[in-house]
Formats: C-alpha cells, sequence, structure tokens
C-alpha cells in the first residue's frame, strides 16, 4: 500500500513539473485534482508519522519494564542461602540417625559397644548450610581411666586429648605443681586436733590422696595433710548474712553456733531466743518480790508507794501499783498530787530501731459517772533527758515514744503522767514510772 502511494505520488510530481511547462497542453491535469491529490499525499504522511511516533513510545516502554526485571534477577555473589546441609561424617565405629538434612533438622550419632562418643551427639542443620558442632569421634580406652591428674584434679575428656582441672593451690599439666606454700587465714594449722591424714590409694603406680569435708589438701604431694577448714572465718564476711546470730564455733571439720548465757539456740541451729526465768521458774525470787524478766537475765523487784507527807498518803492495791488515799476537802495540795502510781518493766534489745513505741497510757469513766473531756500528758522525770517524747495517738490515748537508740547493758527510767480535766478544770493525775533494762546483745 505504502509502495503505491509513493509511486502514485511520483507520478503525481512528473504530470505537475509537464504542465507547468507546456500549460497549453490538453492533456495536462485539472488545477483542483492536483491539489486533491496533493492534501491526500499530506494526510497521508502526518498518519504515518503519528504512528511511527506511537510505535516508538510502545517501543521505551517495554524496553524499560525489560531493564526493569532484568535488575531483579539475583546476581551472581547473591545467590539465595543453601536450604541443606552436606550428608554429615559418620565416626569410625559408630552409627549416624536421621536421614533428612534440611534447615533445622538433626542427626544423632552413638558409638558401637566398647566405645564411647567425644565430641557432639547432637548436630543440627544451620541456614548458613553448615552442621552445628564439631565431628564427633568414637573412641576406644578412655584417657582419663588411667587417673592421669595427680592431687585431686578431675581429668575432663577431649576429642583428641584429656585435660586436668586442678583443685586450689595445685597446677601444672598433671596438677603436679603446689601453688601456694603459705597455709590460708582461715586454715588451721596450730592445733594437732584440727590435722588429720589424708585418706591415699595407688592407682597405676599413682598415689591419689583426699580429705573429708571440712578439711583441705596442705603440704606438697609427697608429705601432704588435711588441715582443718576454719568456716567461721570463711562465711565472717560473707555477704548472705552472718553465719551465726551470736558466735560461731569452729570444730574439727565443721561449726556450730553459740548463744550468750539465758538464750537458747532455736532449731534453725543459727538464731538466739531468750529464756524466760519467770515463766520456768529458774529463779531465785524470795517471797514479797516478783520476777521480771530481761533479755538474758531477770530481775526480783518490789515497787514501793510514794512516802507520805501532808495530806497525802498511798496504799498499795496491787504489786504494780498505788492509790492515793481520800483527800481532806479543804487540803488543795492532796488534790492536786498523783491520784494513782504505776509500775511499768520493760525489757529492750540494744540498738533498737528508732522511732519504737514503747508505752501507752489512756483513761476510762467509771459506770455511771462522766469521764474527763480534755488530757494532756507529759514526761515528768527520770534520768533520761531527751531519748523519749510524750504525745497523744487519739482522744483518751497517749503514747511514750523512744527516739533514740539505746545500748546495753543499762537500765533507764522514765516518769510520765497524764492530767484530766473538766471543763477546763483540773480534776486529776495519774502518773506512771517505766524502767527499762537494755539487753546487751540485739536480739
Amino acid at each position: 500500500m505504502i509502495l503505491k502511494l509513493e509511486l502514485r505520488f511520483v507520478l503525481l510530481l512528473s504530470v505537475v513539473s509537464l504542465c507547468s511547462c507546456n500549460d497549453g497542453m490538453q492533456n495536462c491535469l485539472d488545477k483542483h485534482k492536483v491539489v486533491g491529490v496533493l492534501r491526500q499525499m499530506e494526510k497521508f504522511l502526518k498518519g504515518q508519522e503519528i504512528r511511527f511516533t506511537e510505535g516508538l513510545r510502545i517501543m521505551k516502554s517495554k524496553l524499560a519494564s525489560l531493564q526493569n526485571s532484568v535488575s531483579k534477577f539475583p546476581q551472581a555473589d547473591q545467590s539465595p542461602p543453601p536450604s541443606t546441609c552436606p550428608t554429615p561424617e559418620v565416626p569410625a565405629n559408630g552409627r549416624k540417625f536421621g536421614s533428612k538434612y534440611l534447615v533445622g533438622h538433626e542427626v544423632h550419632f552413638t558409638c558401637s559397644e566398647g566405645y564411647h562418643l567425644v565430641g557432639p551427639a547432637t548436630r543440627v542443620c544451620q541456614e548458613n548450610g553448615t552442621w552445628s558442632g564439631v565431628n564427633a569421634v568414637c573412641k576406644g580406652a578412655s584417657e582419663c581411666a588411667s587417673n592421669p591428674c595427680l592431687n585431686g584434679g578431675t581429668c575432663v575428656e577431649g576429642i583428641n586429648q584429656y585435660k586436668c582441672t586442678c583443685p586450689h593451690n595445685w597446677s601444672g599439666t598433671h596438677c603436679q605443681h603446689q601453688t601456694q606454700t603459705a597455709p590460708p587465714e582461715w586454715s588451721v594449722m596450730n592445733d594437732p586436733a584440727f590435722s588429720r591424714k589424708p585418706r591415699c590409694a595407688k592407682v597405676d603406680h599413682a598415689q591419689h590422696c583426699s580429705c573429708d569435708a571440712g578439711f583441705h589438701m596442705s603440704g606438697t604431694s609427697d608429705n601432704s595433710i588435711c588441715q582443718d577448714v576454719n568456716e567461721c572465718e570463711v562465711y565472717k564476711t560473707d555477704r548472705g548474712g552472718k553465719l551465726c546470730i551470736h558466735a560461731c564455733v569452729n570444730v574439727p571439720g565443721s561449726f556450730h553456733c553459740s548463744c550468750p548465757n539465758g538464750y537458747k539456740l532455736l532449731p534453725d541451729g543459727r538464731s538466739c531466743e531468750d529464756v524466760d526465768e519467770c515463766l520456768t521458774q529458774q529463779h531465785n525470787c524470795t517471797s514479797g518480790t516478783t520476777c521480771i524478766n530481761t533479755g538474758g537475765s531477770f530481775q526480783c523487784v518490789s515497787p514501793q508507794c510514794p512516802r507520805s507527807y501532808g495530806n497525802v498518803s498511798y496504799v498499795k492495791t496491787s504489786s504494780f501499783q498505788c492509790e492515793r488515799n481520800p483527800c481532806p476537802m479543804e487540803s488543795r495540795s492532796c488534790h492536786l498530787a498523783p491520784k494513782t502510781v504505776s509500775f511499768h518493766y520493760l525489757s529492750l534489745p540494744s540498738n533498737l530501731h528508732t522511732p519504737a513505741t514503747l508505752f501507752r497510757m489512756a483513761t476510762a469513766a467509771a459506770p455511771g459517772r462522766p469521764g474527763p473531756d480534755s488530757l494532756r500528758f507529759g514526761i515528768v522525770g527520770g534520768n533520761t533527758r531527751g531519748l523519749f517524747v510524750m504525745q497523744r495517738s487519739d482522744r483518751q490515748t497517749g503514747e511514750l515514744i523512744l527516739v533514740q537508740s539505746l545500748q546495753g547493758p543499762q537500765e533507764v527510767s522514765v516518769d510520765v503522767d497524764m492530767s484530766e480535766y473538766v471543763d477546763r478544770t483540773f480534776q486529776a493525775k495519774h502518773v506512771a514510772k517505766v524502767h527499762i533494762l537494755v539487753s546487751p546483745y540485739e536480739f
């Protein structure tokens, strides 16, 4: 089609050329027909140009797509990781179990009778296409069977060799060299009762010695002796806590805890508990006195009422309380004197954590009678200044609080009072004499 149009175009040009030279010729084409043919040819050329441009665009698009696809292909040095591992080596005189060599699969190895496996019994196919671990081997006689490690050393089998793990103070390939000549601080060296001969035996012409529990080897391999380990010194600075709450006693091969007089050892073997001599009747208090238990001991007490003065006198109503006798109506000083005086004994350990509430005072109205509407508390005596404070804990109660730790052994006393008021008018006062017995121990 294109060839035919090109021929028509060439013939048309020839005719136009002839007509331009011989305008009078009758066989010349009509001018309008020539213009029509030229326009037809112009349209044809424009159509060919559009098709050619579109063809180029399509070819460029396909070429870009092809290049994009080729760029995604893996390079020669970026090949995907293998999904299998090579066939693992089976040890001589052994067997392999497991036939799948995919990533994550395992193979297992065992040895024939009379042989033992040295190396991993299981290997795993890893993502990089290799097996975990090293090649295992089946060995006949154990290299540790001859006990090559001396002086209590431990033999550890290797693939082609063995290794001796030596105890403290020994070194060398066979633990044959003593590395420490001076005895350790926790070793008991100067008492024959804390030394023993080691247990020795000859194995394959080599002498092996060991000590009982609680002892360690000392001396040379030819002249060794078992010395006691002083556990009390070994655990003296242990961060896990003291070995014994009070005292540690070292004995040959072991230790035990002890408690001071007046205390007993608890079933845990390390803690101490105070013995209540008053409760167990282990005291020597006479008639007319009362036994008071203290930390590690006891006291026999017989508190006395305040002496009479003026119109004020007291009568003992119990072992630890005195009450004022009725006052004359006209005696103001008698009404201001304490209505009751009570005695209290407290036993405390040394270095008690403060602040600590030691004693409480409270009031209660008699049946059918209104109680006080106001109370006041205070410290009115004793031999300790600045060690205690007295404060209200609620509307009807006051507390004696220890604000400084006490170190025993010592005995301190403090007198506290509670005053009752009704409509701001003083009614009565009560005094409590508190005696505190501080133990020399912290338990």
